[in-house]
């Protein structure tokens, strides 16, 4: 049967807008429990040393993907994915994200967001149109910007992620390790003040050593005793996962 014609409105005009730097069709990791596809929105304005997709630090004006594909995509795979998650970059940051969320729940999809929270009132703005947020949190607030290059940075993803503890929504904290930028010690840290703030949740992603935006980060082994930290902050959080970034 042919699919009933959509006629274009004020919020499809909005999210044609989002510029897209990717789109992966299928996944099992990037929304826990959910058979998803992956948004990948162009834009940042940190730059994390370890960051492994660079292509989408700056906001290009030409897209390899436009919104208008992925509509047709999705309305494709209606009954086949649960969700469709829009990573990035760093997504809030565009206008036409929660036009293209709501594009999303009226397909039918649930929304699942990636983010560092990098600027707390665009943040904000989209975490009602969200089922579930995958956020980062880059550091201890006061050493964030050892990681991110931007001295506000620290105070910005501590923000958001206060916002993000303070709503209803689903979500997981991840942080990215490079074993040059962390030690054992500090990711003690963080995990105790994660912990003392009621995450549930927390997920430590390895860095990649293959592609990173600082070259001078190269593969560096684990220190002896990271074992002993995963046992500690297993017994810290109801939920933890080691994993690859």
């Amino acid at each position: 049967m042919p699919r009933p014609c959509h006629r274009p409105g004020p919020t499809d005009t909005q999210a044609a807008s989002l510029r897209i730097g990717g789109l992966l069709p299928l996944t099992t990791l990037d929304f826990p429990d959910h058979l998803a596809c992956v948004v990948f929105c162009q834009g940042c304005a940190w730059r994390c040393r370890y960051c492994h997709n660079p292509e989408l630090i700056r906001a290009q004006s030409a897209s390899p993907v436009d919104w208008v594909q992925v509509l047709d995509f999705l309305q494709s795979r209606r009954g086949l994915l649960e969700a469709v998650v829009f990573s990035g970059g760093e997504a809030t940051l565009q206008k036409a994200l929660p036009y293209a969320m709501r594009q999303v729940r009226e397909l039918g999809f649930k929304v699942g967001l990636h983010s560092a929270g990098i600027k707390p009132s665009s943040f904000r703005r989209v975490l009602p149109l969200c089922d579930w947020v995958g956020f980062d949190v880059k550091a201890l607030e006061e050493e964030v910007a050892l990681i991110t290059g931007v001295s506000s940075s620290g105070l910005a993803n501590w923000r958001s992620l206060e916002w993000l503890l303070d709503s209803p929504v689903d979500y997981e904290c991840r942080t990215t390790v490079h074993w040059q930028l962390f030690d054992c010690r500090r990711l003690q840290r963080l995990g105790e003040r994660l912990a003392g703030l009621g995450v549930k949740r927390l997920v430590i992603q390895l860095a990649r050593p293959t592609r990173m935006l600082d070259p001078s980060l190269g593969a560096v082994v684990a220190p002896a005793d990271a074992p002993q930290l995963w046992t500690y902050l297993g017994q810290l959080f109801p939920s933890f996962e080691l994993r690859d970034a």
